[in-house]
Formats: C-alpha cells, sequence, structure tokens
C-alpha cells in the first residue's frame, strides 16, 4: 500500500527516467532541420567534428595514461610497479570521466546525426523513444522494449556515439544470425557516417581477429566471446 502511494505521489523510476531524458530529445528534435540541409560529405564529416570535440576533451589525459603504462611496464621493480599502476589506474578514471562529459555534451548533434543518416540510407527515421532508449543504453542501463520497437535502431545511437572515443563499440548478439543481420541491415548507416563495421561468427574457424578489432564497431556472440576467453586463459599442455 505504501509502494503504491509513493508511485502515484513520485510516479515509478521509469516515468522518472523518461521525464528527466525528454529535454535532451526536445534538443536533439530541433537540430533535424540543420542535419537535413546537410550534404552527405558534411554529415559524414560531423564524425570528425565530434571525435575532435572529445579529443580536445581527454587528449592531454590520453598522453598522460599512454606515458604512465610504458613507465609501469617497463619498471622491473615490483614494490614501484605496484605504485605506477594506482598512477595508471587513476588517469584511467579521469580519462574515463572526460570521456564521459564530452560524449553527454555531442550527444544531441550525434543521435540527430545517425537518424539522418538512417533516414537516407535505409530510410528509417529514430522516434523520441527509440532516442530515449539510445540514451538508457548510453548510460549503461538496461532499455526493455518489446518485438516490433525498433530495438536494432536503438542501438545504432549508443554504437556510434561511444565508438566516437576511438575505444570501439561492440554490439553483443545470443547468435550469429543476429550479428550478420543487425550489421548488414544498419551498416549503411555507419558507412554513411564515415564509421567502418565488422562482424565474426562464432562459428567461424579461423575468424579474422585483427580485422574485427581494428573495426569501429564490431558485433560478435556472446559464445564467441566465451570462446576468446577461453582460448587466451587456457594453455596447451606439453
Amino acid at each position: 500500500m505504501f509502494k503504491n502511494l509513493v508511485k502515484k505521489v513520485f510516479g515509478d523510476a521509469s516515468d522518472r527516467e523518461v521525464k528527466r531524458l525528454q529535454p535532451i530529445v526536445n534538443q536533439t528534435n530541433t537540430l533535424g532541420p540543420e542535419f537535413e540541409r546537410m550534404s552527405d560529405d558534411e554529415l559524414c564529416g560531423q564524425t570528425e567534428a565530434f571525435r575532435a570535440t572529445i579529443a580536445a576533451r581527454a587528449g592531454e589525459l590520453r598522453e598522460q595514461l599512454a606515458a604512465a603504462r610504458a613507465e609501469w611496464l617497463g619498471e622491473p621493480d615490483a614494490a614501484i610497479q605496484t605504485q605506477l599502476r594506482i598512477e595508471v589506474q587513476r588517469i584511467e578514471k579521469e580519462l574515463r570521466a572526460a570521456e564521459a562529459a564530452a560524449m553527454q555534451e555531442i550527444l544531441p548533434r550525434a543521435f540527430a546525426a545517425v537518424r539522418e543518416a538512417a533516414t537516407r540510407a535505409i530510410g528509417l527515421r529514430h522516434f523520441d523513444v527509440q532516442f530515449i532508449g539510445g540514451m538508457v543504453l548510453h548510460d549503461g542501463k538496461i532499455a526493455e522494449m518489446k518485438t516490433g520497437e525498433g530495438k536494432t535502431l536503438v542501438a545504432t545511437l549508443p554504437l556510434y556515439l561511444n565508438a566516437l572515443t576511438g575505444r570501439g563499440s561492440h554490439l553483443v548478439t545470443p547468435n550469429d544470425y543476429l550479428s550478420k543481420y543487425g550489421v548488414q541491415w544498419m551498416g549503411p548507416i555507419y558507412h554513411l557516417l564515415g564509421v567502418s563495421v565488422g562482424v565474426i561468427q562464432s562459428a567461424a574457424a579461423n575468424p579474422d581477429l585483427g580485422s574485427f578489432v581494428a573495426s569501429t564497431i564490431c558485433a560478435i556472440t556472446w559464445c564467441r566471446i566465451c570462446q576468446n576467453a577461453s582460448s587466451a586463459t587456457c594453455t596447451t599442455p606439453s
């Protein structure tokens, strides 16, 4: 009874989250006409502009991290290694925070770019509810959507946004069909934005992991992830 009263007064968590994200959705929608006027080359050029914004926020920290990691890995003394490892972790945390802040800054424009690319490349346009789903996923939360509500299209939003950091984005699916189908269907969106896409099938005997990892956005099955982890941790008996 008390829970019902609280829900009536404050609303449930999902309702509050939607209300929190709605202003960002509105901001993204206002950008629509600007992106519609862009040529394909101008639209593709937005990707480099977004990357430059993130680099401006995180570039110095990336350099610090590279130097600190090199010093840590090259240090022979175990006690000093421990101190250097802590410093590396500190810089990594700061870098992640800087990248997150930069992504939040460019999120409305990045989402608007993806929507315009989807409209041109595959004839699908993101609805407001899909923008909300994309932001929820970007925040590392679960977005529950029913069959037919556009989950595959929703995934293009956080995949593209997070790929802009240069770390790459990974779409994990339960089976080979979904990973391959998702890339084939949504691939033209990423290509229009100048982003590379890779896919690896769990049934592949000798997959080209190099080209897969080099792709900006990668689709893979959870089964293949487990196989790769198992291969990396197991040793062949002599």
